[in-house]
């Protein structure tokens, strides 16, 4: 976490993921010696969101801090921190604090298909950078076709590109495989005469 915040910087919404567990801070409570213990659920939907400076206080203040990241609430830093090796790095790092035989028996694998299900489960990214806060005054914002009437234009477009792409993958094969049958029957006949 960067020490030189500026004050917008703190309101910016994050979530607080467990690395190990591969689960979101859904809340918070208090045990019996008054440690703070973040409760975790593996749905993005039931993760909450933060400002930044809530989620590190609540990171800092954990039983447990070593085992939670803030991650801010954008599809691209989610994409690169589950995708891009942030994970395994965070993993890594976390693990050698912490001593090898402490987290390998805490360490959820990370599959392809779970961690694309979290990242496509997410709401669609703010309209900001990473670390800026957002201002509201003198914007008007208008909603989008696909937000007024809530068709998934965007997933619809995707799926229909990546079977036009198998179906030309496909085709290819075929007109390439009749090109050299075709080949083959030329041939053929002309040994036979």
């Amino acid at each position: 976490m960067a020490p030189s915040w500026i004050p917008d910087q703190k309101g910016v919404k994050v979530q607080i993921v467990d690395v190990f567990a591969l689960q979101l801070a859904t809340g918070y409570e208090k045990d019996p010696a008054g440690r703070l213990l973040l409760q975790s659920d593996p749905s993005v939907s039931a993760g909450r969101t933060w400002s930044l400076a809530k989620a590190c206080q609540l990171v800092r203040n954990d039983a447990t801090p070593s085992r939670w990241v803030v991650l801010h609430r954008h599809k691209k830093a989610w994409g690169l921190f589950w995708a891009g090796g942030g994970l395994d790095q965070c993993r890594d790092e976390l693990s050698k604090l912490l001593g090898a035989e402490a987290t390998s028996s805490a360490i959820v694998p990370a599959t392809p298909e779970a961690l694309l299900r979290l990242v496509l489960a997410m709401e669609d990214p703010e309209d900001v950078a990473v670390l800026q806060a957002r201002t509201t005054k003198n914007k008007s914002r208008r909603k989008s076709i696909a937000a007024q009437t809530g068709f998934p234009w965007r997933a619809v477009a995707v799926t229909s590109l990546v079977w036009l792409v198998v179906l030309t993958g496909i085709s290819s094969y075929a007109v390439l495989q009749l090109q050299q049958q075709s080949e083959l029957m030329r041939q053929l006949l002309k040994d036979a005469k």
